[in-house]
């Protein structure tokens, strides 16, 4: 029930006081707000070196000293005025921002809810002023003995909100989104020194002029260096064009969550859902759904080509050409990426205890028992479930043979694998044989091709061969899916559909309630596919053509019509044509894929691997999983105690 209103409601001026905090609680949310935008400030005041110093995660006190351009000792009640700045003049200045902050509201709204002192010195002046404000309190300017730069001191923050304070979290938790801030700052403003200190201990120390790259990896950590791979594009041909440089990690240091990604755009960290979708697109079929990359990605623009004045904390923008922006950052991580060896390793993928002074790999010569530890707990984690094929049945290949000559899986796992070591000693091929011309005899077979390189295939799930770095072990029908899946994509991409084969009566296929409704917006996806399709009532859809190739692969139509339109009956499915697409040639692909269990001949075995060779991104499947993994030279030397 509505209020009722006893009065007439009259309109007044607020009280400047409560304007700013207001405009506050719109800037301020936490410290980390306050640090954000006095270092943008440094920044933009031309700042070498930037001192922060937190206390109680920056709620007692967030002090940030720089050795910038100074403020005049008159200009300092201006400074904290609200709406005062010196980085716009006119309204077209608006249209053409290249500051960080530009507003004028910041240091007037951080002074309406915090104590803050401010003490400065030009470059042309012998000694610094002072001036302190708190709330409604303005103090008048001193002079004050000072180094050139800028020294702006918050204590107390929310001393006077005791309703916004109570909403901090913990000093920890506030200190690490302070930091969190900083470190994006300080990657996107790589020439600038920063330190920071909080409650007296240094938790960061960077040193001024460094590169682009040599920022983001002491940031990141110079041990992910071996697994980035650097992005280059250049289209700045025009007043809206765009330079991007940056690095963006393989698949295997994928996240669970996005913050590993560091997006910037002219110096400013932004988040930007276009740029997200080019990345998310560029990863498509590398990492598995839900994982994010890992990136930073350092943008330049002409500032007319994009505004920023969209946010109260600047964090979203708007590009003049989104597409432009979105297609220059999708082909550039993609290319990047395709230029990349992409295949995991396997011993980063067994867990703790390989790869360094542990157990499995001690410092210490290891007895020959644990050697053959080692090799036993290799041959387990390739039969785990999340290692192992998701379509293997439990009881394939439990054994190999029958008698008294019959061998278990571990031995037959590990006899190919020692057999593959033999040959690591003996110079190494660089890759495969030349490619010869596609086959066309249909969509994923394998015709007989012969190869000199061995391979071996193991549980008739796995097979193993080498390349110039090591040992790869695949995963066949994950490879055979990702093959399958690319040669489906090039033949809609160049023919517009798939080759229809038309059944002598129509499979009649019960859908769930809202598909024939919908069957409008899913007849060209429908017939890209080669799928002949028409409603034949509110339940049921009749196809009277499918793919030809899913016959050929002696898929059964019906079974994969039930999934497909079981799929379609889930709401959200058709995202976008080529989502759409990808997901439902991807059913095709592991559908008609070489199953785990199925034994494949010696030639079916090189040109599979051959394939590899010459597949866009062989190193995963379509939704992302893995492969091949690869046991390294160095790892094989270590594992055997040969290093």
């Amino acid at each position: 029930m509505g209020q009722v209103i006893s009065e007439q409601p009259v309109i007044r001026a607020l009280d400047p006081l409560l304007v700013n905090q207001i405009a506050a609680g719109e800037v301020i949310e936490r410290p980390a707000s306050v640090l954000k935008e006095l270092v943008e400030n440094s920044i933009d005041a031309g700042a070498t070196r930037i001192l922060v110093e937190l206390e109680r995660g920056g709620v007692e006190l967030v002090r940030i000293t720089d050795d910038g351009c100074g403020i005049l000792p008159a200009q300092l009640p201006l400074a904290l005025s609200p709406h005062a700045t010196s980085k716009v003049r006119e309204a077209q200045d608006l249209d053409r921002i290249a500051t960080m902050g530009f507003r004028g509201e910041a240091l007037a709204s951080i002074a309406s809810v915090a104590r803050v002192t401010i003490t400065s010195r030009t470059r042309a002046s012998d000694e610094g002023a002072s001036i302190f404000a708190s709330g409604e309190e303005m103090g008048d300017v001193k002079p004050a003995g000072c180094p050139v730069g800028t020294t702006i001191e918050v204590r107390n923050l929310f001393f006077n909100t005791p309703a916004r304070r109570k909403f901090l979290r913990t000093d920890t938790t506030e200190q690490t989104r302070c930091l969190e801030w900083l470190r994006d700052l300080a990657m996107a403003n790589p020439s600038v020194g920063v330190r920071c200190e909080c409650d007296g201990k240094v938790k960061m120390d960077l040193a001024p002029n460094q590169s682009p790259r040599e920022r983001a990896l002491e940031i990141l950590g110079k041990e992910l260096e071996s697994e980035l791979v650097e992005v280059n594009v250049d289209r700045f041909d025009d007043a809206r064009g765009v330079l991007v440089w940056g690095l963006v990690g393989l698949p295997s240091i994928a996240r669970a969550t996005s913050k590993a990604q560091h997006v910037f755009l002219n110096g400013r960290t932004i988040r930007d859902r276009t740029i997200q979708h080019a990345m998310r697109e560029a990863y498509r079929g590398l990492i598995e759904p839900g994982r994010h990359p890992t990136a930073v990605l350092m943008m330049e623009m002409s500032p007319g080509a994009v505004d920023v004045n969209v946010h109260p904390a600047k964090l979203e923008v708007r590009f003049r050409d989104q597409s432009m922006v979105h297609r220059a950052v999708y082909h550039g991580v993609r290319d990047a990426l395709a230029r990349a060896d992409v295949t995991p390793s396997a011993v980063s993928r067994l867990g703790p205890g390989w790869g360094g002074s542990t157990e499995i790999l001690p410092s210490v010569p290891v007895t020959p028992e644990v050697r053959e530890r080692q090799v036993d707990r290799l041959v387990e984690v390739l039969k785990r479930p999340e290692v192992a094929p998701s379509d293997v049945d439990p009881g394939v290949g439990e054994s190999v043979g029958s008698g008294e000559g019959q061998r278990s899986t571990d031995q037959v796992l590990r006899d190919a694998i020692s057999r593959v070591l033999e040959e690591t000693d003996a110079p190494v091929a660089p890759g495969f044989a030349p490619v010869s011309d596609a086959p066309e005899d249909g969509i994923g077979s394998l015709p007989t091709v012969v190869r000199a390189k061995r391979v071996l295939q193991v549980h008739s799930s796995y097979l193993i061969t080498q390349d110039e770095k090591g040992v790869l072990i695949i995963d066949q029908h994950a490879l055979h899916e990702r093959v399958m899946f690319n040669q489906l994509l090039a033949r809609v991409r160049g023919s517009g559909s798939l080759e229809q084969q038309l059944m002598l009566a129509p499979i009649v296929v019960g859908v769930a309630p809202g598909v024939v409704d919908r069957f409008d917006e899913l007849a060209e996806l429908l017939e890209s596919l080669g799928i002949d399709a028409a409603p034949m009532g509110p339940r049921s859809v009749g196809v009277r053509g499918v793919p030809s190739f899913l016959l050929s692969r002696n898929v059964d139509p019906g079974v994969f019509l039930d999934e497909l339109f079981e799929r379609v009956g889930e709401d959200g499915f058709v995202p976008s044509e080529e989502e759409a697409l990808h997901e439902v040639l991807d059913m095709m692909a592991c559908k008609a894929a070489i199953k785990a269990g199925d034994a494949m001949s010696d030639d079916e075995l090189d040109e599979i691997v051959r394939l590899r060779e010459v597949t866009e991104r062989s190193a995963s499947c379509p939704h992302g999983r893995a492969t091949t993994v690869r046991l390294s030279i160095e790892e094989l030397e270590k594992l055997f105690d040969r290093r």
